[in-house]
C-alpha cells in the first residue's frame, strides 16, 4: 500500500488532518535543497500504561537541535511536539508505532538564500513491525565497506539529524543492496569505522564492546540506551577509532538504532564475524532492549512515554 494512500491522520502544523489530505507543494523548499530535519521515533505496548513512546522527550529534545544547527525555529514547544506525537498514535488507533516527525520549510520561496520561508511541522505514524528483516535478528546481517565516505565534520552539520545528509546513506545503501549485501558500513574521511547507513555501529573483543567516537556519526538515542544496559549488565563499552581490520577479527558486531533496534553482523567485507551468528553479548544486549521499551525494566519507565 502506498504510503500516501492510507486511512488515518497526520499531525501538520498544529492539527489532524485526513492522512490523504496531508500534502505539500511542488515547490516546497525542503523537497528541492533537503533543508529539513526529522526523527525516527518508536512505540510499544507492554506493561499496564499500555502504549509507550520510547525515550520521547530525548528524540523532541535532538529534533529541536537538529534545527537549530540548520537555522530553523521550529513554531512550537517541545512539550506540543511530543504531546502531538501521542495525539497522532492515539488518532490511528496503534498499539506499537513508527513515528516520523519532519521539520521544513514551505514553498514561499525559492534558491539557497532560504529567507522569508515559513517553518512547518510534520508527524505521521504507521505500524512498521521490522525495519529490516526479522531473521535477521537471530542470523545477523550480511555488510560490507561503502565506497561512499562518510560526511566529513566541516562538509555537512554532522550532529544534525538532517534530510539532506541521507542522501549519503541513500547511496551507500543501494551499493551495498545491489552487491548482495544487507547493510553498509561507511568509513569517516580518514579511513576509520564511522556507522552504518542508518545506525551506530559497535564490536565486541575480548568480552569489551567497542563504539567509534561521534566525530562524524549521528548521537544515536539507541546507542546511548545501549550504553545503559551494558553497564547494568557489567559490559564495559569504549569509544575508540576503529580501523576494517579491528573488525574482521572481532568476536562480535552489532548495528543500533530506533528502526533496527538491536541488530547483530554475521558477516562483513567477505569475513565471518565471530562464529558466523549472533553473538552472546548481542543476544543480551538485545534481550534487555526489548523487555525495556516493553515495559518490562522498572528502573527505566521514566524512558516510556504512554500515549494517553
Amino acid at each position: 500500500m502506498s504510503f500516501s494512500d492510507r486511512d488515518g491522520y497526520i499531525w501538520m502544523d498544529g492539527e489532524l488532518v485526513d492522512w490523504r489530505d496531508a500534502k505539500v507543494h511542488l515547490l516546497t523548499h525542503t523537497l528541492h535543497y533537503g533543508s529539513g530535519v526529522f526523527e525516527g521515533v518508536r512505540a510499544y505496548h507492554g506493561d499496564a500504561r499500555g502504549t509507550c513512546i520510547f525515550r520521547l522527550a530525548e528524540h523532541t529534545r535532538r529534533l529541536f537541535n537538529s534545527a537549530k544547527i540548520m537555522h530553523m525555529s521550529i513554531p512550537f514547544t517541545e512539550q506540543q511536539i511530543s504531546d502531538a506525537h501521542c495525539q497522532v498514535v492515539r488518532a490511528n488507533n496503534l498499539k506499537e508505532a513508527y513515528i516520523r516527525p519532519l521539520v521544513y520549510y514551505g514553498a514561499e520561496g525559492m534558491g539557497l538564500r532560504a529567507e522569508n520561508l515559513q517553518v512547518h511541522v510534520g508527524i505521521a505514524a504507521w505500524e512498521w513491525p521490522s525495519y529490516l528483516a526479522p531473521e535477521a535478528m537471530t542470523a545477523g546481517l550480511k555488510v560490507r565497506t561503502s565506497s561512499y565516505t562518510r560526511y566529513h565534520v566541516n562538509s555537512t552539520m554532522c550532529k544534525a539529524k538532517a534530510s539532506g545528509n541521507y542522501l549519503n546513506s541513500m547511496l551507500a545503501l543501494r551499493e551495498a543492496l545491489d552487491s548482495g549485501c544487507d547493510e553498509a558500513m561507511l568509513m569517516d574521511t580518514e579511513g576509520f569505522v564511522a556507522e552504518g547507513s542508518a545506525e551506530n555501529f559497535f564490536m565486541v573483543r575480548d568480552g569489551v564492546i567497542y563504539t567509534p567516537d561521534l566525530t562524524s556519526c549521528l548521537d544515536g538515542i539507541t546507542r546511548n540506551t545501549v550504553f545503559r544496559l551494558a553497564a547494568d549488565n557489567g559490559i564495559e563499552v569504549r569509544e575508540k577509532r576503529i580501523t576494517r581490520d579491528e573488525v574482521y577479527i572481532c568476536d562480535e558486531a552489532f548495528f543500533t538504532g530506533t528502526a533496527a533496534e538491536v541488530m547483530p553482523i554475521r558477516e562483513y567485507d567477505g569475513r565471518v564475524v565471530g562464529n558466523g551468528q549472533r553473538g552472546p553479548i548481542a543476544e543480551k544486549l538485545q534481550a534487555a532492549y526489548i523487555d525495556l521499551v516493553h515495559g518490562g525494566t522498572q528502573a527505566y519507565a521514566k524512558w516510556l512515554q504512554p500515549v494517553g
